[in-house]
């Protein structure tokens, strides 16, 4: 087992993270954009997961595992979706998704 592991179960939460914060972005303003990226992050997250487990397997997987994360990770990041802040939020609102009064009103 190598440091690459710690990188594998790191790059797979993150997938795992990036969806569920869509899908609670998703569910506080019910922008499209962000519908299509949480129905969208349950493959790549199955997909960083399958990474994962690629990455468990043994060290002859181990790349093709973190391969295979990166590809979910550049996927995800893919997906079109509306602008929800103004610039003025913290990084915590970014990260967990905390969206303003602004994103709730649809043009």
């Amino acid at each position: 087992m190598s440091y690459l592991l710690y990188v594998a179960y790191f790059g797979a939460a993150v997938v795992i993270f990036l969806w569920l914060r869509d899908a609670r972005i998703f569910f506080l303003t019910g922008l499209a954009g962000y519908r299509k990226a949480a129905y969208h992050g349950v493959l790549y997250g199955a997909l960083g997961t399958f990474g994962l487990l690629c990455a468990i397997a043994g060290d002859t997987f181990e790349l093709l595992g973190l391969g295979i994360i990166l590809a979910a990770l550049y996927l995800q990041s893919r997906t079109v979706k509306e602008k929800v802040w103004t610039g003025t939020e913290s990084t915590l609102a970014r990260v967990t998704g905390s969206v303003g009064r602004h994103a709730l009103t649809k043009k």
